[in-house]
């Protein structure tokens, strides 16, 4: 049983099939806009033969997943987010640690892409 501080899941590989299946494991609600952003994602990669809108594509959606499979980081997040948006305080203190928690989570989804870089590949 998960206590709250321990992840839901490991981090998924950082595919746009991973995400998606993650996505709808622990945060179903978001699946519309994680599929608009793969949409858009996918139309503008064809628009500017880039692979770049793909690769924001992944990035996004690895940090909302290294937040979210964190119960006690995700609600902390949205804590702050509410202090941040009822403008009832000071901001500066709540943002300073929304960054903090961001970094965090770009921490991991960066681990998960070097691990997944380093791992065999087989064509």
């Amino acid at each position: 049983m998960n206590d709250g501080y321990g992840p839901l899941i490991p981090m998924p590989e950082l595919t746009p099939g991973a995400l998606r299946a993650v996505v709808a494991r622990i945060a179903p609600g978001r699946l519309p806009a994680l599929t608009q952003h793969l949409f858009e994602a996918t139309t503008n990669a064809q628009h500017t033969q880039s692979l770049a809108p793909l690769h924001a594509f992944v990035h996004s959606w690895a940090v909302f997943v290294a937040i979210e499979r964190l119960p006690h980081r995700a609600a902390r997040l949205h804590e702050l987010e509410r202090i941040v948006d009822a403008g009832d305080h000071e901001p500066a203190e709540a943002i300073a640690e929304i960054r903090e928690i961001r970094a965090a989570a770009e921490a991991d989804a960066g681990a998960a892409a070097r691990t997944a870089s380093h791992s065999d590949v087989t064509l």
